[in-house]
């Protein structure tokens, strides 16, 4: 099953053929969450890996003082929980189903002996990562040089061109998070969330629903997230 967004297909799943999709699939054991159910928890031990054949979890940790934080958003086609299998052999973050969600279970040798025999999915899945790679060091780039509007821009722009739908030159937007949640991935705060939506509304950029936002202007985002501070 490929993602449906704007481009080419995005995310692991969405590159490997169907014929690899096949083949993977039974390798490994797929299951369904509802939504709020907790996959994994940080601190687990990480014995596989999660392909997101459909829905969204959110990528969890939780601070010193018992406040969630959200580090991250995965949607359709992603894989989570790649990474702790191959460093500390536990999970580092808490992984939680947003919306239902359908996911391919499988065993870290298992996957590796699937890259080891399938060339051009081992290509997808480096392809993966490193643009996963990129996206974070892009946020710590931004981190330190912009202000909670222009992340959040950034942020909207980027789920657009990953999960988003072109429609009468409009990009709509499934959105899985909450105002707080939002912010916290933003690394802004909800005040600002609220205040921006307000500005970028009557500005015509964006248009808000349940669960959902539209983009009507993305290059008036643009402008907002690369504006200098």
């Amino acid at each position: 099953m490929n993602m449906h967004g704007m481009g080419p297909p995005q995310g692991f799943w969405g590159l490997l053929t169907g014929d690899e999709q096949a083949i993977l699939s039974k390798l490994g054991l797929t299951k369904s969450y509802r939504p709020g159910d907790t996959m994994c928890h940080e601190g687990d031990p990480a014995t596989y890996l999660y392909v997101l054949v459909t829905g969204w979890v959110k990528i969890l940790s939780v601070t010193s003082d018992g406040h969630e934080r959200v580090l991250a958003l995965r949607g359709q086609g992603d894989i989570v929980g790649e990474i702790a299998g191959e460093t500390t052999g536990q999970r580092t973050a808490t992984v939680q189903a947003v919306d239902p969600v359908c996911a391919l279970i499988i065993g870290y040798e298992r996957f590796s002996s699937f890259l080891d025999s399938h060339p051009a999915a081992a290509h997808a899945y480096r392809r993966t990562l490193t643009q996963r790679l990129s996206d974070t060091a892009g946020i710590l780039r931004r981190q330190s040089v912009t202000n909670g509007a222009q992340r959040l821009a950034a942020l909207l722009l980027e789920l657009a061109a990953r999960h988003g739908r072109s429609k009468d030159g409009e990009i709509q937007v499934a959105m899985p998070l909450s105002q707080e949640e939002l912010a916290s991935l933003a690394g802004t705060s909800r005040a600002t969330v609220q205040r921006a939506y307000r500005i970028w509304r009557q500005r015509g950029f964006i248009r808000t629903g349940q669960r959902h936002i539209t983009i009507i202007d993305s290059r008036g985002l643009r402008q907002i997230a690369s504006q200098s501070t």
